[in-house]
């Protein structure tokens, strides 16, 4: 008898894990990190504060002395900065991002700066030979720390498909806006709605508030009725309760609203709920309430009406 036997071979494929250098460790940034660590990325991390970055290093991440150095080595460098200036300085500043750069590396700025900067750091990446995607986010503290994020990416959808695994490690969907510039005016109109529709939950609080309902029973028909919104589903319980611990900042919603103002001003198009929002939230910095979450603006409805929103359910 003839015996026929055949030689098997077995192949381990191997993944090779990006390196990744992350800027910027602040509500958003040091969870988002966190993420990148516990899927075993190798992540350097830097921030101009040294002690956000111990939690991270305790976690196994590198720390590094400046964005420069966060960005030699990397395939990936990820920026969270929470201001124009500063994410200028990061990328343009003596040790800052752009003189690290070289061919195929890929930049992702995740935060919420003006569309004509992001055009101008995306043609400043590219003319390291490196790629850009502007790439803010959707969905704050909660969100970053169990990596459901959603991204508003511009970019081109080749580079962002070469990245499929990072931002699929942060959150939960991408959602390619467009060229360069397209993430960050998605970025401005979304928290245009975000800032209106607290501000609409915090007039609806109050008026219900002042006739004597139950702020409970408002915030349930609110819930199951047209008036539905995020907003009321992550606002609604903290405003009753007092609890203004921070997700996301009055003050950087407050940011926000004036880039958007900037914005449409810039391309000539009537904004009045916009200037509005700006100006009430505006107001609540002005009281102190910037350091706090956004829905602390619900604190100048208070003062208004003479009432804490949650008082009549502890009669």
């Amino acid at each position: 008898m003839l015996r026929l036997t055949q030689s098997t071979k077995l192949y381990t494929k191997v993944i090779v894990m990006k390196k990744i250098g992350f800027i910027g460790l602040g509500t958003m940034g040091a969870p988002m990190a966190s993420n990148l660590l516990r899927q075993n990325y190798e992540v350097t991390v830097y921030n101009r504060t040294d002690e956000k970055c111990r939690p991270l290093a305790e976690q196994g991440a590198y720390t590094s002395t400046s964005p420069r150095e966060a960005a030699e080595e990397a395939d990936v460098v990820i920026t969270m900065i929470s201001n124009d200036d500063a994410v200028r300085d990061v990328y343009y500043g003596e040790s800052g991002i752009l003189s690290s750069l070289t061919d195929g590396m890929t930049v992702i700025d995740c935060s919420t700066i003006s569309p004509a900067l992001v055009k101008e750091i995306a043609a400043a990446v590219s003319a390291k030979g490196a790629s850009f995607l502007d790439a803010p986010v959707t969905g704050s503290k909660p969100a970053a720390i169990d990596g459901s994020l959603v991204f508003m990416v511009g970019g081109d959808a080749a580079v962002i498909e070469s990245v499929t695994d990072v931002f699929n490690t942060l959150g939960k969907k991408v959602i390619h806006m467009g060229p360069n510039g397209s993430g960050a005016v998605a970025k401005l109109a979304h928290n245009t709605v975000v800032g209106i529709n607290n501000l609409a939950l915090a007039e609806g609080f109050a008026i219900a508030a002042k006739s004597g309902i139950p702020a409970d029973h408002f915030l349930e028909l609110v819930q199951l009725g047209s008036a539905g919104s995020k907003a009321a589903e992550l606002k609604g319980r903290k405003i009753i309760e007092g609890d203004f611990s921070n997700q996301f900042s009055l003050a950087l919603m407050l940011k926000d609203l004036k880039l958007a103002s900037s914005l449409t001003d810039g391309i000539g198009m009537p904004s009045p709920m916009l200037n509005l929002a700006k100006s009430l939230f505006q107001a609540g910095a002005s009281e102190g309430y910037g350091d706090e979450d956004l829905s602390a603006v619900v604190k100048c409805y208070e003062a208004w009406i003479g009432q804490k929103i949650g008082e009549q359910q502890k009669q």
